[in-house]
């Protein structure tokens, strides 16, 4: 299966909720640039490391959910607190991930209606390794990306709407594709 091919299509009785896997949007990394912008000014005063582009979306011709992920640099992410009042006027939402980051979902409202998820952490910290190191190893060996998308894909047609459950299958595939790299993900870390 080409990275590409792989697809869920949701059907007409599926309603909102549901985890839905579309084939990869060219524009994807445009939407990215064009956020990245914004937020470049808006977290101006915390920003170190700069604003990068994470997860399935940044994956060139891998099937993903169509949100897009990014994860910013911040110098202290105690003092990155100050951030929050300026993410929220541009619609972004505090929603708690894991300890060492601060994460946001865009627009405010239910999971399925995100366009873009944002972590805050600092640069070298655990969360900013894997993700970094996740999305270079997807992008440097198609058959493991080809490989994801097909687990993706599966696992949206087996947990429908549990978008939780959908996470967690995923671990096992991030946790083998981090240990290929030395790395190992936190006991409790969702993907």
């Amino acid at each position: 299966m080409n990275v590409s091919e792989a697809r869920y299509s949701p059907t007409v009785e599926d309603d909102r909720g549901h985890v839905v896997i579309t084939p990869y949007d060219p524009d994807w990394p445009l939407r990215f640039e064009a956020e990245r912008a914004l937020l470049e000014s808006v977290l101006a005063p915390w920003l170190e490391g700069g604003i990068h582009h994470i997860g399935s979306t940044a994956i060139p011709g891998l099937a993903a959910k169509s949100i897009i992920d990014m994860m910013a640099g911040v110098r202290d992410l105690d003092e990155a607190r100050a951030a929050f009042s300026p993410l929220q006027f541009h619609s972004y939402e505090y929603t708690p991930h894991r300890p060492g980051t601060h994460h946001f979902s865009k627009p405010r409202g239910p999971w399925w209606a995100y366009t873009h998820g944002l972590h805050l952490t600092e640069p070298g910290s655990d969360l900013w390794r894997e993700r970094l190191a996740f999305r270079d190893a997807l992008r440097a060996d198609p058959a493991l990306a080809t490989e994801y998308a097909g687990l993706k894909v599966r696992l949206a047609k087996e947990h429908g709407t549990d978008v939780e459950s959908y996470t967690v299958g995923k671990r096992a595939f991030v946790s083998r594709v981090l240990a290929g790299v030395g790395l190992t993900l936190p006991p409790t870390s969702p993907r």
